[in-house]
C-alpha cells in the first residue's frame, strides 16, 4: 500500500537556520517522535529504529536511511528510508524530498513530498488509517523542527523553543492520533452526506 504525503510548514528562523538544520540528520531525525539514528556509517549512510504506540498497538521498525542527494543550491534534501518490523511481520519505505524557502519577514518554509509503501500486516491498517497516522506523525515533525530553527536564534523566543524541545514526547502522541481518527471520521460522514 502506497500513501502520498505532501506538507508544508512555516518556521520562525530565516531560511539559511532551517538549511542549517536540515543538513544535521541525526537532528532532523529526533523531530520525528520515536525515531533515531543508532549509527553513522559513513557516505549519508545511517542505522535507524522508528517506534510508534498506537492505543494498544506497538509498531517498531529497525531500518536504514540514505542519504541520495544533498543540493546546496536548492536547499534540498533527498533521502530514502527502509525499515523493517521488529516482529518480521511488516516493512516500510520512505522517498522524502524536502527543502527550504523564504518567507516574508525572515522566516522560511519547510516543503516536504514524500512517497511511504507499507507491506504486510501493517497494510491491514488501511489507506485512511495510514494517512492519519503519517500525518499526525508528521504534524508533530513540524512542530519540533520549528523548535529546532527557533532554537538556533537569540532572545525569549529562543530559550521557549530550547525548552519544548527538552519538553518533546518520545513517541507519537496516541491522544493527539485518537482525536485526529475521531476527526477524520466525522469529516468522512459529513462529506458523504453532501
Amino acid at each position: 500500500m502506497k500513501v502520498d504525503l505532501n506538507k508544508e510548514f512555516s518556521l520562525p528562523g530565516t531560511s539559511v537556520q532551517a538549511w542549517t538544520f536540515l543538513q544535521d540528520i541525526r537532528g532532523v531525525a529526533s523531530c520525528m517522535p520515536g525515531a533515531e539514528i543508532t549509527e553513522d556509517l559513513g557516505d549519508g549512510n545511517y542505522k535507524g529504529k522508528v517506534k510508534a504506540k498506537i492505543g494498544p498497538a506497538t509498531m517498531a521498525f529497525n531500518g536504514d536511511i540514505i542519504i541520495q542527494n544533498i543540493d546546496a543550491e536548492k536547499r534540498e534534501l533527498h533521502m530514502i528510508g527502509k525499515g523493517q518490523d521488529t516482529k518480521g511481520s511488516s516493512s516500510a519505505t520512505m522517498d522524502l524530498r524536502a527543502w527550504v524557502e523564504d518567507a516574508e519577514d525572515s522566516k522560511s518554509v519547510l516543503q516536504g513530498v514524500a512517497t511511504v509503501t507499507v507491506n504486510g500486516k501493517a497494510a491491514s491498517l488501511g489507506g485512511r488509517m495510514m494517512t492519519q497516522v503519517a500525518d499526525q506523525m508528521l504534524n508533530q515533525f513540524g512542530k519540533s523542527f520549528a523548535n529546532n530553527v527557533a532554537s538556533m536564534g537569540e532572545g525569549e523566543e529562543a530559550e521557549m523553543a530550547r525548552d519544548k524541545i527538552a519538553e518533546q514526547p518520545g513517541e507519537l502522541n496516541g491522544l493527539a492520533f485518537a482525536w485526529s481518527v475521531f476527526v477524520g471520521w466525522l469529516g468522512s460522514i459529513f462529506s458523504s452526506k453532501k
